[in-house]
């Protein structure tokens, strides 16, 4: 229980800047629904944004996770850092003078060829992220949680404080293309914090490049970069393509990017399993690798997945019984007709958590192309959905896909798990976990309390649910019934 202590640590403070980051940020919503009237106008921001989290994946290489192996294994530890450190920033730099040369052909194809300002603005964003998330990695490896926080805090403050003055002050609501001008701007002088503070990093880097060390991290996050991209397409894709397939089908270019913000925004709520998810994954993948040499760590692993399964599927409970309260973060009412397609995302984000969770067989074993192949495969299936079905059913048909596409992921990365790395998880917990928030879930909706209409009895007891399912995992994990042998515990012993 130590050890799951000190993960529980370990993500309360690496976990926590991301938490309340990503809440803080998550209060932006009702600030961009309300001063961009018009859905389209967020559809802008959405789709830009989409882009952002493909390149941050392409940009870092994968650097972060080769990092954190190989500083765990080698003596030469500032030699670990240096080389992925460089190996970022050499990439960076190619990338950027891509984008100087190549922005308005750029802008254009994504039909924006008079705003080629977004193009150059928000590849600075992504170059500043992604040179600064070497040092912020080094900071998590050393433990030193104080100055990651206060780093991590202050970018947090500074892009809140900047799109409150900004588009409270400054924005003028008959030009809203200002505004997204003004939120890249923002974007760009918050994630210029992460370099300020971590900038002896910089300015004492030796470019000392050690060839066989390099092309050794390389070859291990080369699949990684694979497996990320192609996993950002699961997740961001559909808002990327909603677009033009809905241009394709006669929609104007106004009508589908208000199909793509109506999505966007109903997409943030239920995006709070993946504000759990992410402040997790900061603290779970150095910690999982630290444990790759005690001899228990299965029986660890096994214990933190039934954990990790009771509390996502809380989070699930909690958004998807009080989508009534969530859906006031969206000011703007024209943006709720989504609101349907939030428990189909919620679930799909629980399965996403678990195949994270499960994701580290191949990382500790080092077969690292499982990976993309899970990624690559998932991807094919995101493409193929969205391009069929969006004609006919719109973004329903861009919920569905994403639930489907981390059903597979999850099943196929369990069975070849098994094959190649096997921790005898405990599906019987997990079924019952899950199955439980789903049937209470559905009880909720057979009652037909007006899910989009908040009522005091409602909320007693949808929230009274919610409590019980709270009982009940804590009946088997702490109460009499955490016991008693069953076949798993047995086999871990």
């Amino acid at each position: 229980m130590s050890s799951i202590r000190n993960l529980v640590g370990q993500t309360a403070i690496y976990g926590l800047p991301t938490i309340v980051g990503r809440m803080l940020n998550y209060f932006l919503v009702p600030l961009y629904t309300a001063v961009f009237v018009d859905t389209a106008d967020y559809g802008v921001v959405s789709e830009l944004y989409a882009w952002v989290a493909f390149l941050i994946v392409l940009l870092t290489f994968g650097m972060e996770t080769a990092f954190f192996k190989y500083f765990n294994e080698r003596e030469d530890k500032e030699a670990v850092f240096r080389n992925g450190f460089l190996t970022v920033i050499g990439v960076n730099v190619f990338f950027f003078l891509i984008l100087l040369l190549f922005n308005q052909s750029i802008a254009e194809a994504m039909m924006y060829g008079d705003h080629n300002e977004f193009i150059i603005i928000l590849g600075l964003v992504v170059v500043v992220d992604a040179t600064a998330a070497l040092p912020m990695a080094k900071l998590r490896a050393e433990n030193r949680a104080k100055r990651f926080s206060i780093i991590h805090f202050s970018a947090i403050a500074v892009n809140i404080g900047l799109n409150l003055i900004f588009l409270l002050v400054f924005f003028n609501p008959e030009e809203p293309m200002e505004g997204v001008l003004f939120i890249l701007i923002a974007n760009l002088l918050a994630s210029s914090i992460k370099i300020i503070g971590t900038y002896k990093d910089f300015i004492q880097l030796k470019f000392k490049f050690d060839k066989l060390l390099a092309k050794a991290m390389i070859k291990y996050s080369f699949p990684l970069v694979v497996a990320g991209f192609a996993g950002i397409i699961n997740e961001t894709l559909d808002r990327v393509m909603m677009k033009p397939i809905l241009v394709g089908t006669g929609m104007t270019t106004r009508e589908a990017l208000q199909e793509v913000g109506i999505y966007s925004a109903c997409y943030k709520l239920a995006m709070i399993v993946t504000i759990f998810l992410q402040a997790y994954r900061y603290a779970a993948e150095p910690f999982f690798f630290s444990q790759s040499k005690n001899k228990d760590r299965n029986k660890l692993y096994v214990r933190i997945m039934n954990y990790f399964v009771a509390v996502v599927c809380i989070v699930f409970l909690g958004v998807a019984l009080n989508i009534d309260i969530f859906k006031e973060f969206i000011r703007n009412e024209d943006y709720w007709a989504g609101l349907g397609v939030v428990p189909i995302l919620l679930v799909a984000n629980v399965f996403l958590g678990i195949y994270y969770n499960q994701s580290i067989w191949y990382k500790l074993s080092g077969q690292t192309k499982f990976g993309a192949y899970l990624a690559i495969g998932g991807a094919l299936i995101t493409v193929l959905v969205n391009i069929i079905f969006i004609p006919l059913y719109g973004y329903w048909a861009s919920a569905w896909a994403t639930l489907v596409v981390y059903a597979v992921q999850m099943i196929v990365s369990y069975l070849l798990g098994q094959k190649y790395y096997p921790i005898n998880y405990n599906l019987r917990k997990f079924a019952l976990y899950f199955g439980l928030a789903i049937i209470l879930f559905f009880i909720t909706q057979i009652m037909n309390l007006d899910p989009n209409k908040f009522s005091w009895p409602k909320f007693f007891i949808h929230n009274g649910f919610i409590l019980f399912y709270v009982f009940v995992v804590w009946f088997i994990e702490k109460g009499p019934m955490s016991s008693k042998p069953t076949p798993e515990t047995i086999a871990e012993t």
